[in-house]
């Protein structure tokens, strides 16, 4: 059983000890918005879905803001500038500065920065996101159009829905000619209101085939887009958590980074992905949407006789193999369908990790919605 769903950080710390401000022992736990003081929320299927507020969103994170806890939006969109993301946040109900926004066109400059020169001439390949990042951080970015006639010294890539295949093209011509290549993301696919197009990996895909080198990847599931949120919310490790709807992405760039993830089936993965997830992309926390982070937060336990046990509720297994199943009990009725989809989890990745069910057979074994 991995530490997360154990109840421990990725680090293999305990959870903080549930206390009141005068440090006197209290019945509830603490909600997750106390435990971490500094979230790092991201916000496709988290926040919104297209245009519109994802459900309980818009109203936990402002409870969060007015409560004292600070919040980085961190998107691995690198297309759009931070004040243009902050003013669409905005215009969903929430109160988001420009300096509450980090994309991955700001980690893929601040990751050149480190190396080159202020001054210093940055192919720009995408969306306005990656030019002004680039300025931001002291170069001169070029546009693709002009790169024919302009050296230049690295290669930034992020997405952009104009991005054409003779600005791929030069991209690849500066790579081939010495220039740093640098990645915003590799994520192959990009969800949107219509249906599924190709992401930012897919085009970095085409210039890597010409190339025959690989780019620098900056953005989740790196560790430096939450390394750069922690720094601006002034969190350390312990008390920031990664928040979002992404395993590979989400969870994994928050482990990277140290951090306590907190998933949320809102958006892209659900709970038969948690069950097959290896065990470094299992989130310490599960919710249904973001009304987690204004709840007291229990993490089941597992007791001597096998069980699991969070709060009033036990799961226990029975049977085996296609014959498997979760039982479960409460004191008071049934256990809700998330007590019974946390517990289920701590079980079913205890029974996967010793050899005792295969993925299929755990998935068949989650308790149904209702």
């Amino acid at each position: 059983m991995s530490d997360n769903a154990a109840g421990r950080s990725p680090g293999g710390k305990s959870a903080p000890l549930e206390v009141s401000g005068d440090g006197a022992r209290r019945d509830a736990p603490p909600t997750l918005a106390e435990r971490f003081p500094g979230l790092v929320c991201d916000l496709d299927g988290v926040v919104y879905r297209g245009a519109q507020a994802v459900p309980h969103a818009v109203d936990s994170l402002t409870a969060v803001s007015r409560s004292g806890g600070r919040i980085v939006y961190a998107t691995n969109n690198a297309s759009r500038p931070p004040a243009v993301v902050a003013e669409s946040l905005r215009h969903l109900g929430l109160t988001v500065g420009v300096d509450d926004v980090l994309t991955s066109s700001i980690a893929g400059a601040r990751h050149l920065a480190e190396d080159l020169r202020p001054g210093a001439q940055v192919l720009a390949i995408g969306g306005p996101g990656v030019a002004e990042a680039l300025q931001d951080a002291g170069f001169r970015p070029v546009s693709p159009d002009a790169a024919p006639e302009v050296h230049v010294d690295a290669v930034l890539q992020g997405y952009g829905s104009g991005v054409t295949a003779a600005q791929l093209g030069e991209a690849a011509y500066a790579i081939q000619g010495g220039a740093r290549w640098v990645a915003t993301n590799d994520d192959l696919t990009l969800p949107t209101d219509r249906g599924v197009a190709p992401g930012n990996g897919s085009l970095v895909a085409a210039v890597r085939l010409a190339v025959e080198v690989d780019p620098v990847v900056v953005g989740k599931p790196g560790a430096l887009l939450y390394e750069l949120a922690a720094q601006a919310l002034g969190t350390d490790v312990e008390h920031t958590l990664g928040v979002g709807d992404r395993l590979e992405t989400d969870v994994a760039g928050a482990h990277a980074a140290g951090l306590s993830a907190l998933h949320v089936l809102t958006g892209v993965h659900g709970p038969a992905d948690l069950v097959r997830a290896r065990p470094d992309l299992r989130p310490r926390f599960v919710a249904e949407d973001l009304r987690a982070l204004g709840e007291a937060y229990q993490e089941p336990q597992r007791v001597l006789d096998g069980r699991w046990t969070l709060a009033d509720a036990s799961a226990a297994a029975s049977g085996g193999g296609e014959t498997f199943r979760i039982e479960f009990t409460a004191e008071n009725g049934v256990p809700s369908w998330i007590v019974r989809l946390r517990l289920a989890l701590a079980l079913l990745w205890e029974s996967l990790d010793a050899g005792a069910l295969t993925p299929d057979q755990a998935v068949a074994a989650l308790p149904v919605r209702g």
